[in-house]
């Protein structure tokens, strides 16, 4: 993604005002896995960031001209134009500590924080869990763990197949890997 894209300029735009403001994110969704070896298209920015600022961000997206479609204690989604940016917002010990350990890397966007693969893992399954028609989701949870498999910490994965009851789902994906 160069910085000259539109998708590239709403990320930078966003992450650049959260910083301003002193609000922690990290990109999560088909953004940040590319992150991790696995690029697919998306039109969306998805990010993570603390529920306790989410006032705070509902406020900036506004003055950066985003109309707000839904808002709750769990998630916010805004769109200008054809732009949309979807917000997770982290309120549980797992989602702050994914966010709190999110790695900086380095991007022509310039320097941006994502989510482990293990946690886009974890976000992934609870997409699927909460809605099995985002088939998406199971797609780059395969993708995730065909590109990574040696780096992952297996344990932390298992954790999250085991919190939704789905640790079957994982031996039978990791199974079928190449």
């Amino acid at each position: 993604m160069t910085a000259s894209s539109s998708l590239g300029r709403q990320i930078a735009e966003v992450t650049e005002a959260l910083g301003n403001a002193g609000i922690p994110c990290a990109l999560i969704g088909g953004l940040a896995l590319a992150s991790y070896q696995v690029v697919r298209a998306t039109q969306d920015v998805d990010l993570l960031a603390p529920l306790d600022m989410s006032e705070t961000i509902d406020g900036m997206l506004i003055q950066l001209g985003y109309r707000c479609l839904h808002r709750d204690t769990n998630a916010g989604n805004y769109v200008r134009n054809r732009e949309r940016v979807d917000f997770l917002y982290a309120s549980r010990p797992i989602a702050l500590r994914l966010l709190r350990n999110a790695r900086q890397i380095t991007t022509a966007l310039g320097p941006l924080c994502v989510v482990s693969a293990e946690g886009l893992i974890g976000f992934k399954l609870q997409g699927w869990v909460n809605d099995a028609r985002r088939t998406q989701d199971l797609e780059d949870i395969k993708a995730l763990l065909r590109a990574n498999r040696s780096q992952l910490d297996m344990n932390e994965v298992r954790e999250y197949f085991r919190l939704f009851d789905k640790e079957y789902l994982l031996d039978e994906l990791l199974c079928h890997l190449p």
